[in-house]
């Protein structure tokens, strides 16, 4: 544990233990995260959402809110009109029976985009799935790989750094999508 870290659980301890009530203003989402029970997101003066950490990153309320929170690409998807709502994605189906946002309040099949984080995406050398690594990032324990699909849509896989592949290969990997977030697509994408 570095010692911001260090120092972000001694502060939340010792207001816990004195039963006080804080509010901390920081630019940084990992601090916010480590010292709130609740979070909020402003923007421009306006409050955009107030949640518990989870919450607030595994179910963002907005686009703004999803990309402040954490790393995440929006890739096109398509809704079916089930009651499962499943998401058809250039990764395969994607289920959640609360499918977050967006896509769950329409009626009908539908076009939606969908958010999907670094740790949606699991690195399986025996999946049939394959993407090309075109950028890595080391960050010690993990690498942040950015990887191309087949449809040439890119996403984000955190993988632990002994798997020290290089850019340009080809690597399996699989959706492991446990919260499934959309919105309404983007015009301007």
């Amino acid at each position: 544990m570095d010692l911001r870290e260090r120092l972000a659980s001694d502060v939340r301890q010792v207001l816990k233990q004195a039963e006080v009530t804080a509010l901390f203003v920081t630019h940084d989402q990992l601090e916010a995260f480590a010292l709130g029970d609740k979070v909020g997101v402003m923007r421009e003066g306006v409050l955009l959402q107030w949640d518990d950490p989870y919450t607030l990153y595994h179910r963002p309320a907005n686009r703004f809110v999803a990309q402040f929170t954490g790393h995440g690409v929006v890739l096109g998807a398509r809704v079916d009109d089930t009651p499962q709502r499943a998401v058809h994605t250039a990764l395969g189906v994607l289920d959640d029976p609360a499918v977050c946002h967006w896509a769950a309040s329409r009626e009908g099949a539908t076009q939606a985009d969908l958010l999907l984080r670094a740790d949606d995406i699991v690195h399986d050398d025996d999946a049939a799935m394959k993407a090309r690594i075109v950028r890595k990032v080391f960050r010690g324990s993990t690498f942040l790989y950015t990887l191309q699909l087949a449809s040439g849509e890119q996403v984000l896989a955190h993988v632990p750094s002994h798997h020290n592949h290089q850019v340009g290969e080809w690597v399996g990997i699989r959706p492991e999508v446990h919260h499934v977030v959309t919105f309404e697509p983007d015009p301007r994408a």
